[in-house]
């Protein structure tokens, strides 16, 4: 589901994610490798006609992870311990942006938000959204977590952490 989509399906957690991204400027990628283990790497994400983009450097580890298997996951970054600006993991697959037309709006939109227009040759994939979730602890032992899948509504439970482990509050 693209960007656009995700927005009319999830609108509470779209905006959630939106924020988280625009606070940090950053997002972190987990990819899996040839071998089947786990990678993390930064990136910059784009929000752009109506799709969440993922720029990369050219051959980057990142790129080749998935060139070879597009199932990834996008995580906001958490900037303090405690939690309380919640943290958003967007889960899904990708797509290679190969369209001049698109890659140019891409770099266009890039370069307005980072002051950075990526030189050729570089990757560019399209997260096509799954599963999306929001997680934010409160001081007093709350947590709030917000869910989505493709073809649900979005659900939102709040839990109470009783020193044993979290129970519905």
């Amino acid at each position: 589901m693209h960007w656009s989509e995700f927005c009319g399906a999830a609108p509470e957690l779209s905006r959630l994610a939106e924020g988280r991204f625009a606070a940090t400027g950053l997002a972190l990628l987990g990819t899996v490798t040839a071998s089947g283990e786990a990678r993390i790497s930064p990136l910059e994400p784009v929000i752009a006609d109506g799709r969440l983009y993922l720029g990369m450097m050219w051959q980057s580890k990142k790129a080749l992870d998935l060139l070879r298997d597009g199932r990834c996951l996008v995580h906001s970054v958490v900037a303090d311990k405690d939690g309380s600006e919640g943290e958003v993991k967007l889960r899904g697959r990708v797509a290679e942006v190969t369209d001049a037309g698109e890659r140019d709006r891409f770099a266009e939109a890039s370069f307005q938000k980072t002051d950075f227009r990526p030189p050729e040759p570089y990757h560019l994939f399209a997260l096509d959204i799954e599963r999306a979730s929001f997680v934010k602890y409160s001081g007093e032992g709350h947590q709030t977590v917000m869910r989505w899948r493709v073809g649900a509504a979005e659900k939102t439970k709040v839990r109470r952490w009783t020193g044993a482990g979290y129970v519905d509050a």
